[in-house]
C-alpha cells in the first residue's frame, strides 16, 4: 500500500510541545514529515533545535520574498540546518527564483503561489486583477520556468497546476471539518490527495488536543 505523506506544521514556538508533536506522530503508515515556519525558527533556540533533528524530513517554510540577493544570501546562512524542503513566494520574480534555486543546492526550494488564507476579494483589496485560479496557474508556470522542484498550492487548484508544473504539489489548508480557522480554500484529506496533492500540510487538526488520537484519526480517514 502506498504511504500517503504528511508535512505536520509544527507552528509553534514551545520545544517541549514541537518535541511533543514529533515524538507522537511516529506512525509506519504514514511518510512524515515536519514544517518549521518563521515562529519557531524565529523563536529563542528555535534554530539550534531544527539543527539537533536528525533522520526527519524537514521542511522550513521561510516563505522568502525578497531582492534577489537577499534570497540568496539567507539560502546560504541556513544550509547548516540541513533541512530539505524550503519556501520562496513565486512573486519574488522569476530572477529571484533562479539565483535561489541555484544556491540551493540539495534543498528542495518551493514555490509558493497564493495563500490559502486569501480568496477573490482579499487579491481584489491587494491590487490583483486575475482570479485566484488563473493567477495560480500564471505563478505555475513561472515556477516550471524557474526549474523549481516543488510547489504550494490549495487543492482547489491542483489538478489545474498539475498540467503545467510535473513535479511536487504540496498543499495546506486541510481539515477534516468545516473549522476553517484563518483558511479560506481548505479540504479534507482525502479530497485533496484525490485531487493529486504529493503532500499534506496538516497543523492544528494534528497539533491541537490528543496528538496521538488525531493521527490515528487521520490514518482512519485516508485509508
Amino acid at each position: 500500500m502506498k504511504k500517503n505523506k504528511i508535512f505536520v506544521a509544527c507552528d509553534n514556538s514551545n520545544r517541549s510541545k514541537v518535541k511533543e508533536i514529533i515524538n507522537k506522530t511516529r506512525t509506519g503508515k504514514l511518510i512524515i514529515g515536519y514544517k518549521f515556519g518563521l515562529e519557531f525558527l524565529n523563536s529563542k533556540n528555535g534554530r539550534s533545535f531544527i539543527k539537533k533533528i536528525k533522520n526527519k524530513i524537514l521542511f522550513a517554510d521561510l516563505k522568502l520574498h525578497d531582492i534577489p540577493n537577499t534570497c540568496v544570501s539567507t539560502i546560504k546562512a541556513i544550509k547548516d540546518l540541513g533541512v530539505n524542503y524550503l519556501t520562496i513566494h513565486i512573486s519574488s520574480g522569476l530572477k529571484a527564483l533562479k539565483a535561489s534555486k541555484k544556491a540551493a543546492g540539495r534543498i528542495k526550494l518551493v514555490g509558493v503561489t497564493t495563500l490559502t488564507s486569501l480568496d477573490n476579494k482579499s487579491l481584489k483589496q491587494i491590487g490583483y486583477n486575475k482570479k485566484i485560479n488563473k493567477l495560480v496557474i500564471h505563478q505555475a508556470k513561472l515556477a516550471t520556468k524557474a526549474k523549481l522542484d516543488a510547489l504550494v498550492c490549495s487543492a482547489y487548484e491542483v489538478k489545474s497546476v498539475k498540467k503545467v508544473f510535473k513535479k511536487e504539489i504540496i498543499t495546506p489548508g486541510i481539515r477534516f471539518n468545516s473549522k476553517f480557522n484563518d483558511q479560506k480554500r481548505v479540504m479534507t484529506p482525502k479530497q485533496a490527495l484525490k485531487n493529486g496533492s504529493d503532500w499534506l500540510v496538516i497543523g492544528r487538526p494534528i497539533t491541537k488536543g490528543n496528538i496521538k488520537k488525531n493521527i490515528q484519526k487521520l490514518i482512519k480517514h485516508l485509508y
